[in-house]
C-alpha cells in the first residue's frame, strides 16, 4: 500500500502513481491517495527471484512535479519443481570379471528451486534381474549418484540388464523423477574352447578307419569344438601339433577337418596317432588338445588286434599299480600296529614295578613247617639244615630241608649256591 501527499491545492494537489510496464505488477487506487501494489499474474521464482520496482508519483501542476521511489521484492521459494536428469536414459558398459565395488558411471540431477527444495537424493527402485534383485547386481551413491558394481559380472551368465533411479528433492512434500539405466557387460575371453567331438574318452580307445586304399584328400574325420565367449574370442582355429606320420594327414585351419595329404601306401602304420589343438582369437588366446587315433586298415579285426594290446597293456599297468599301494598300505598299518602294542606293553610293565616299588603294605613273616616258639623267646627247639639251589632264572630255584640235627637252641642256616 502506497500514499503520496501534495501540500499545493487544486489541480496543483492531485496526484497520480504509476509503474513500469515490463514487471508483472499494477498499482490499483483505493482511496483518495491511497494505491495498492498487487499482482498481475503469476510470480516465478525460477524465472526472476527479485523485482527492482520503481513507482512515480506526478501533480497536475503547471509545470508538473514528481517525485519516485523503488521498491525490492523478493521472491521467496516453493517446491514446485521435480528434479530433472541430464539424460533421458543412460548406457554404460563394463568389462566382465570386473571387481566387486568398482565405478561405473554416474546419474546427475539438476532441481531449479532454492536450498532445501534443491538438494536432490538418488535412489535405487526395487526390481529384479533374472529373478535375482537388482540390489545384488549395482549399488547407488544417495548423494553424488555414482553406480557401483557389487559383484563380479560374468557374460556367459548374464549379457545386458537395465534398472531406474530416482531423483528426489528435499522439499516437503518431496517431488522425484525416474531415470533408465542399461548395463552392458563386454566379453572378456576367459574360456578355453570345448572339443564335442571325439569324445575324449578315459578307458577306451575310439579310432578312426582309414582304408590303405584311401586316396589323397580322403575325409578321416572332424574335430568340432565351440567357444562360449564371443565376438573374435570365439573364432577358433585347428592345427595339427603332433602326429606318429606328419606327411600323411592335415588338419583344416577353420573347419577341423582331417584329410590325407598322400596316397595310404602298406608301409604305414596300423596306429596312427594325432594330436590336433584347437585355438581361439582372444588376446590372449586360450588353446584345448585333442588326441585322434587313426586306424590305417581295410578290416575290422586288423584294427581290434593292434588296439586292444595297447588296452590291455594299460589294465595291466593300471591294476598292478592298485595292488602296489594297497599292499604298501597294508604293511604300514601292520607296523604301526606292532609298533603302538610294544610301546603299550613296556608302559605297562614299568608301571606295575614302579607300583611294587612303591608300596607301603606290611611284611608278614613266613614260618618253615614244625616252628615252635619257646616260652616267647623266638628260638628254635632243633636245627634245621637249609640247602638253596638258585639257577640265573629265579622262577627255576629250588629249596631243599635236611633233618633234623642236635637238640641245641641253635639255627643253622646253609645255603649253596647252584649255578647252572
Amino acid at each position: 500500500m502506497i500514499n503520496t501527499e501534495d501540500l499545493d491545492s487544486g489541480d496543483n494537489g492531485n496526484v497520480k502513481c504509476f509503474i513500469s510496464d515490463n514487471v508483472p505488477f499494477i498499482l490499483k487506487l483505493t482511496r483518495n491517495n491511497f494505491y495498492n501494489l498487487i499482482t498481475d499474474s503469476d510470480l516465478d521464482r525460477e524465472r526472476a527471484s527479485e523485482y527492482n520496482i520503481t513507482v512515480t508519483c506526478s501533480d497536475e501542476g503547471v509545470p508538473s512535479l514528481s517525485s519516485s521511489v523503488t521498491l525490492t521484492l523478493q521472491i521467496s521459494d516453493v517446491n514446485d519443481n521435480a528434479p530433472v536428469f541430464e539424460r533421458s536414459s543412460y548406457e554404460a558398459y563394463i568389462v566382465e570379471n570386473n571387481t566387486p565395488g568398482l565405478s561405473m558411471f554416474t546419474v546427475k540431477a539438476t532441481d531449479a528451486d532454492w536450498n532445501q527444495n534443491a538438494r536432490v537424493s538418488y535412489i535405487l527402485e526395487d526390481s529384479s534381474v533374472n529373478g535375482v534383485p537388482v540390489s545384488s547386481h549395482v549399488s547407488v551413491s544417495a548423494d553424488s549418484g555414482v553406480i557401483h558394481a557389487v559383484r563380479s559380472f560374468d557374460y556367459e551368465q548374464i549379457k545386458d540388464f537395465h534398472f531406474s533411479v530416482k531423483a528426489q528433492d528435499g522439499g516437503s512434500p518431496p517431488l522425484s523423477s525416474n531415470v533408465t539405466v542399461k548395463i552392458m557387460i563386454q566379453d572378456q575371453n576367459d574360456n578355453p574352447p570345448q572339443v564335442l567331438y571325439p569324445v575324449q574318452t578315459g578307458g577306451s580307445l575310439v579310432a578312426e578307419m582309414v582304408p590303405r586304399s584311401a586316396d589323397v584328400g580322403y575325409l578321416v574325420t572332424k574335430v568340432v569344438a565351440v567357444d562360449v565367449d564371443s565376438g573374435q574370442n570365439a573364432w577358433l582355429s585347428y592345427k595339427l601339433q603332433k602326429a606318429t606320420d606328419r606327411a600323411l594327414f592335415e588338419v583344416g585351419l577353420q573347419n577341423g577337418e582331417i584329410r590325407t595329404i598322400r596316397q595310404v601306401t602298406d608301409k604305414d602304420a596300423v596306429k596312427q596317432r594325432l594330436t590336433v589343438i584347437v585355438e581361439d582369437n582372444g588376446q590372449p588366446s586360450r588353446s584345448a588338445t585333442v588326441v585322434v587315433n587313426v586306424a590305417v586298415a581295410d578290416s575290422f579285426p586288423e584294427v581290434l588286434s593292434e588296439f586292444t594290446e595297447l588296452t590291455h597293456d594299460k589294465e595291466y599297468n593300471d591294476n598292478l599299480t592298485f595292488y602296489l599301494v594297497l599292499a604298501l598300505a597294508v604293511v604300514s598299518f601292520l607296523f604301526i600296529t606292532c609298533l603302538v602294542v610294544i610301546i603299550s606293553v613296556k608302559i605297562y610293565r614299568w608301571r606295575q614295578s614302579r607300583i611294587l616299588y612303591h608300596s607301603n603294605l606290611p611284611v608278614i613273616p613266613y614260618y618253615p613247617p614244625r616252628y615252635s616258639d619257646t616260652l616267647g623267646t623266638g628260638t628254635l627247639p632243633h636245627v634245621y639244615n637249609y640247602e638253596v639251589c638258585r639257577t640265573t632264572d629265579s622262577r627255576k630255584s629250588d629249596c631243599k630241608f635236611g633233618r633234623a640235627g642236635s637238640q641245641n637252641v641253635t639255627f643253622q642256616n646253609r645255603i649253596t649256591n647252584c649255578c647252572t
